[in-house]
């Protein structure tokens, strides 16, 4: 608050101070979770987006524009089958920087269960999950909500944990008790999708199956696990605000609420959630190691 003189008299003038109210956000150890347990009726003004972070015009259910979905059934057994799975692979990256896919051999019991464990741990008691709660990002296991929570316009309305898989994992013991099991079944698959995934790439750009693998593009894992709660005040904020991936491969798992926008044609459209399919970003390290054959992709989350 500062104190204003103004012709004679005294007026006081309430001055927002974000960065305190940030701090004491983050003290809490909480999260956006915490806020709606409390059982809030707006959304805090650190969470307000500015107008033009929602991004381009946004088109919900544009008909001329369509996610490209993958069916990769047959990819490993037929000749024929994995040559067409390639271009369509080719034809996604280089058009959309985004597709999704199905029949990936990755067991819908295995999306499912992986999806509750990781809401089992974001609503188990607050008390349970400080001690997992942290800025120091070179921890193998760091929950916090919103990485760059100090340093950017405005926060966004979710809480993450992201577990450093590979090349150096944690032990099963340093893993949060509530999905410590899946994240490790859950690993398994990814890196073994990951491996076919890279050789489809390799072979749509012209290269021999192994080529992106011997760059040690598949070397590295994090596993990250957002959660976005129900919000008063979903017109104001975002659950992840526009970016691109500083990755080479993003493999997302979405749930049946969906969220998830994707910039095509200079249009936001929505990326529906398909029963069994996982959605696949090329990220900025491997557009930047293929120079630029393959386009950027930009998302974001609504709530």
């Amino acid at each position: 608050m500062a104190v204003v003189a103004k012709a004679g008299e005294v007026q006081l003038e309430l001055v927002y101070d974000q960065a305190r109210e940030i701090k004491a956000f983050d003290e809490t150890k909480a999260g956006v979770k915490g806020l709606v347990d409390a059982g809030i009726s707006e959304v805090p003004r650190m969470f307000h987006q500015p107008p033009d972070s929602f991004g381009e015009t946004y088109v919900p259910n544009a008909s001329q524009y369509s996610i490209p979905v993958i069916d990769l059934e047959g990819v490993k057994e037929d000749r024929s089958t994995r040559k067409s799975i390639v271009e369509e692979v080719r034809v996604a990256s280089k058009e959309w920087g985004f597709f999704q896919i199905i029949n990936h051999g990755i067991p819908v019991s295995v999306l499912e269960e992986m999806k509750v464990s990781v809401r089992r741990f974001f609503e188990q008691d607050v008390e349970l999950k400080k001690h997992f709660y942290t800025r120091d990002l070179t921890k193998k296991v760091v929950h916090n909500s919103n990485f760059l929570l100090h340093t950017t316009p405005a926060a966004s309305w979710r809480d993450t944990i992201c577990c450093y898989m590979a090349p150096d994992p944690p032990s099963p013991e340093e893993l949060p008790e509530p999905f410590r099991d899946m994240m490790v079944e859950y690993t398994d698959c990814i890196m073994s999708l990951g491996h076919l995934l890279f050789e489809l790439i390799s072979e749509a750009l012209g290269l021999n199956p192994d080529h992106l693998l011997k760059l040690d593009c598949a070397k590295g894992l994090s596993q990250v696990c957002h959660y976005a709660p129900a919000c008063p005040q979903p017109e104001l904020t975002l659950g992840t605000t526009k970016h691109s991936d500083d990755s080479f491969l993003t493999v997302l798992l979405q749930d049946h609420i969906g969220g998830l926008q994707v910039v095509h044609e200079n249009q936001w459209i929505d990326v529906p959630p398909v029963p069994g399919a996982l959605v696949v970003n090329i990220g900025d390290l491997l557009q930047e190691s293929l120079e630029n054959c393959i386009k950027q992709s930009t998302i974001n989350y609504k709530i």
